[in-house]
């Protein structure tokens, strides 16, 4: 299990606790935890409405690919710890690591 803290709305931050080894998304995980998560383009990389901001754990996640990096180029509240969520593998990288919702605040 890996354990990972998520914050949306007015600063609530929760807890989230899911199997490591089932080839998730992040994504997956927040629109399964019932988070205000879009995911318009069901997680190509090419919507933008599952932006988040690694406050946390930035350090232990891949690198952003090409698309994703463009995707985030055409948001005005991109920040240097911007990601999408539909491009963070959950795994152990994660364990510890602080996300918050960003794009619950686009829609």
């Amino acid at each position: 299990m890996v354990k990972f803290d998520v914050e949306h709305g007015a600063g609530h931050i929760q807890s989230i606790e899911v199997p490591a080894d089932m080839n998730l998304r992040l994504m997956e995980v927040l629109k399964a935890s019932d988070y205000p998560i879009l995911a318009t383009c069901g997680g190509m990389a090419s919507c933008a409405t599952c932006h988040v901001q690694v406050v946390q754990g930035a350090d232990n996640l891949d690198d952003p690919n090409d698309a994703e990096l463009d995707m985030l180029d055409t948001l005005p509240d991109a920040d240097f710890n911007s990601r999408l969520a539909c491009q963070i593998k959950v795994g152990t990288n994660i364990e510890g690591a602080h996300f918050k919702l960003r794009a619950e605040e686009e829609i």
